[in-house]
């Protein structure tokens, strides 16, 4: 499979395009990373340098890759944090002229605009703009809860809530969507879940909830998630990831490390722990 990855990169650490683009080789895709900053590390250390990319610079860097003749032969265009709405209208002008030359392809949509404890960590206006005109142009969206609840105005409390709010979601463009990270009344105690629901079934998967948050991991998980559905569906695709994801934050954690041990832990992106059983709610 080939991916184009339209998102940030830090040279330290892992974030954006240095989350994403290691877990898709390592899967045996080729990428096309096209960078929106180029920062020392994620800001949140607090501090970091480097520069954002301009919106027309990313859309040369695109114009590019097209001009190689690459175009019809990418099957999903992804994308993550966008800081400005003319950086998202370049990844969506991406996108119609990917699907344009591959009317196969598909577009991974990471709506990035904040989590609970920290509400938005967005500037204003972004939340409505990818609620408004990303979403419904994504075949594929991977919000956390908070960025679900936010897209469908409304709280969620329990995994039938966030099944329905995933299905308003699917009604608006969207064929798959996943819940990164869901935490409701029905989440069994010290444990969090994944839902990923399609036309064709919903499904959750329920892993050990870690004292820990890393930045990047939404990342990594989107970057999986795509990954595995091009080759295997949702529901494998969703039990893979989550036991991936499990594997590098256990090891992390257990580390005392403050990134993600991502290229460490590269045996677990290659080799999903298959014993991860995802349960089927619809």
């Amino acid at each position: 499979m080939k991916i184009l990855s339209i998102q940030s990169h830090v040279a330290y650490g892992h974030a954006g395009n240095s989350a994403a683009v290691f877990p898709l080789q390592r899967l045996g895709h080729e990428v096309y990373p096209v960078l929106t900053v180029n920062f020392s590390n994620h800001t949140g250390y607090g501090s970091s340098r480097g520069p954002l990319i301009a919106p027309t610079e990313i859309a040369e860097v695109i114009q590019g890759i097209e001009e190689r003749g690459a175009f019809p032969h990418i099957d999903a265009v992804l994308s993550g944090y966008q800081g400005a709405e003319a950086v998202g209208e370049v990844v969506l002008d991406a996108v119609t002229r990917v699907k344009a030359a591959n009317p196969a392809a598909l577009y991974c949509c990471d709506p990035v605009m904040g989590d609970v404890g920290r509400g938005f960590f967005v500037r204003p206006g972004i939340p409505e703009f990818l609620r408004d005109q990303v979403v419904p142009r994504a075949d594929i969206i991977t919000p956390n809860q908070f960025e679900l609840e936010f897209l469908v105005g409304r709280s969620l409390g329990s995994e039938q809530e966030v099944v329905e709010a995933a299905d308003a979601l699917r009604g608006r463009g969207p064929e798959v969507v996943l819940v990164t990270s869901t935490l409701t009344r029905d989440t069994p105690e010290g444990s969090i879940q994944m839902t990923c629901v399609t036309s064709d079934g919903a499904w959750v998967a329920t892993t050990p909830l870690l004292p820990m948050t890393f930045k990047g991991g939404g990342d990594v998980v989107s970057a999986l998630f795509l990954a595995h559905y091009l080759t295997d569906g949702p529901s494998v695709g969703l039990a893979r990831t989550a036991a991936t994801m499990y594997t590098i934050m256990e090891r992390t954690h257990s580390a005392g490390s403050e990134e993600m041990l991502l290229v460490q832990e590269q045996e677990a992106i290659a080799s999903p722990d298959t014993r991860l059983e995802v349960s089927q709610i619809r």
